[in-house]
Formats: C-alpha cells, structure tokens, sequence
C-alpha cells in the first residue's frame, strides 16, 4: 500500500477523488438551477423566495470551491467544463421554472441527490481514513438534511 504525502492511500485517495468530481459536477447543476428559479421566480411568494433562493445559491457556490479544493488536495484535478458537468450529472435539470412549488420541489428533489452521492463518499472516506473528506460530507449531509426538512416543510409534506 502506498501513502501520499497526506498519509492516505493513493488508489482510495484516487476513487475518492473521482466521486468528489462527480459531486462537483452535480453541485455546479445545482447551483445553475438555484440561480434560474431564482432570477424566473414568479408569484404572491416572490419576495421571500428570491431572497431564499440567492441564500441557497450563494451557499452552493462556496461549496463547488470547497469540494473543488478538496480534489485539489487529494492530488487530482476538478472538472471544470460545462460538457463534463452535465455529462456526470444526476441532478435534474431545472428549466424556466417560475412557480413556486415547482421550484421548491425542484430543491427537494436536487438535494436529495446530493446527499445519495455524499453518503456514498462519506462511507468511502471513512474507509479511506480521510478526515477531511469525511468531515466535508458530514457538514454538507447535516446542512442539506436540514434544508430538505425545511423546504418538504414550506411544501406542506413531510420528510
């Protein structure tokens, strides 16, 4: 078994990479979502949506740079082009949605694939010895658990 310099081993550091890249690649739809329901959203709810979806759209863009460093950090490089993001993609594409339950669900059904794709990460960096990782995926699974409940909440359901 061979260790980098981080002390972790360099296949699972490896593998651990590649599904951070797909996890970036996820987020980066995420995020572009987030910020179309924000600019198209329509409606008694605009005022109070708006300012939600600039908070969750925000919050996203500080963690494409946070899982893109982390790839950094393991020693590969962060897909970077729109090809590769919509190729890994899972996430569903959000297009000209201006209603609100339909954005809202839009967020639901986003984070929820998020968080298979963190869980499986989480699992993985555990096995990797990987702290940092794991951490990462912990912190990001606690927020978007949280984020689910709250928009399963505004949409009268619950988790």
């Amino acid at each position: 078994m061979t260790l980098n310099s981080l002390g972790l081993n360099t296949e699972k550091a490896k593998v651990l990479a590649e599904d951070l890249n797909v996890l970036l690649a996820n987020f980066q739809v995420y995020y572009q979502n987030l910020r179309g329901i924000h600019w198209n959203i329509k409606g008694k709810r605009f005022f109070d949506l708006h300012v939600k979806f600039e908070e969750l759209y925000t919050d996203a863009n500080i963690k494409v740079d946070e899982i893109a460093e982390r790839i950094l950090t393991l020693g590969a490089t962060p897909l970077h082009a729109f090809d590769d993001y919509t190729n890994s993609a899972k996430v569903p594409v959000g297009k000209n949605i201006s209603e609100d339950v339909k954005a809202v669900q839009l967020i639901v059904d986003s984070l929820s694939e998020l968080l298979k794709i963190e869980r499986s990460i989480l699992e993985k960096s555990d096995d990797a010895d990987d702290e940092g990782t794991n951490s990462m995926m912990s912190d990001f699974i606690t927020e978007q658990e949280k984020t689910v409940w709250m928009m399963k909440a505004w949409l009268g359901e619950t988790v």
